[in-house]
Formats: structure tokens, C-alpha cells, sequence
């Protein structure tokens, strides 16, 4: 139908624009750069001009700070609190560079360690296999209440 409608246009949305082209379209500038040596880390706001993108990804934009400030690890990278301004082309948000792993793990908060990939949640039974492990021993004796247990969260 749309080919029909307007014959010379192609079916995809930005004909010039390729995929490789786009994702180097954009510019970083940092604000408030603050140095913080209790926490190990260095500090400052980002802003991104991407007149061409709807928006960049956190794995883009870490990987162009790591050149930007000579990091060694993308890892000690951490982004966060992205906000589009109104009628796009820029954002802004913060960003922290750790010294270290150690450092991040001791510093950050357990959600942001679990959205960068680096620390991994408690492992163990879940709340309904508990539930269900302690309401099986309710209902035996003796012997058959440490079979229950060992059971776990399984039927």
C-alpha cells in the first residue's frame, strides 16, 4: 500500500542514514567533574547532543568515557538517572568512574551492582518454597520431619 501511495519513497524510515553511521553520531560533554577520593571514584554530570539518534545506549556511552579518561575497565563505569530533553537531540545524566572493582562493590548500591552485571543476588529457596518446606514439617513426626526439610522447596 505504501509503495503504491508514494512510489519513489523506500520502505525504511531515514533512506541516507545507516545503522553504522548513527551510532557514532553523538557528542559527550562533562559537567561538575569532581574528583572524590574517599569513595574512589570520580564524579560529574554528562551531557549528550544526539541530533541524529532517538537516544544512546549506557553501553555506547561507556565505552567513549573509557577513551575519554583512560579507563581500564568499562566495568568501573557506572551511568544512570538519563533524562531526554524535550523535543530530543540531548540528555543528560550522571555518571561515576571507580578506581576499582573493589571500590564499586563497596561503594555502590546493591541495585546498581545488579543492573551493571557485577554482583549477583542471594541464592537460595524462595519465599513460597520456604513457606512450603515449613507448613510439610507442620504435618509430620520424628524421622519424616527432617526428610521434609531436606526436601527443600520441592513437592
Amino acid at each position: 500500500w505504501l509503495k503504491a501511495r508514494f512510489p519513489g519513497k523506500a520502505s525504511s524510515v531515514h533512506p541516507g542514514l545507516n545503522q553504522s553511521t548513527a551510532m557514532s553520531e553523538f557528542t559527550i560533554r562533562t559537567r561538575k567533574f569532581k574528583s572524590n577520593p574517599l569513595l574512589g571514584r570520580k564524579q560529574f554530570v554528562l551531557d549528550i547532543i544526539h541530533p541524529s539518534m532517538a537516544n544512546v545506549s549506557k553501553k555506547d556511552l561507556a565505552e567513549k568515557l573509557k577513551t575519554m579518561y583512560k579507563v581500564h575497565d568499562v566495568q568501573c563505569i557506572q551511568l544512570f538517572g538519563f533524562k531526554t530533553a524535550f523535543g530530543g537531540g540531548r540528555s543528560s545524566g550522571f555518571g561515576l568512574i571507580y578506581e576499582s572493582l573493589d571500590k564499586m562493590k563497596k561503594f555502590e548500591p546493591k541495585y546498581r551492582l545488579k543492573r551493571a552485571g557485577v554482583d549477583t543476588g542471594k541464592a537460595g529457596a524462595g519465599r513460597r518454597g520456604k513457606k512450603d518446606t515449613k507448613n510439610r514439617m507442620k504435618k509430620t513426626r520424628g524421622k519424616e520431619k527432617s526428610k521434609a526439610r531436606a526436601s527443600g522447596g520441592k513437592k
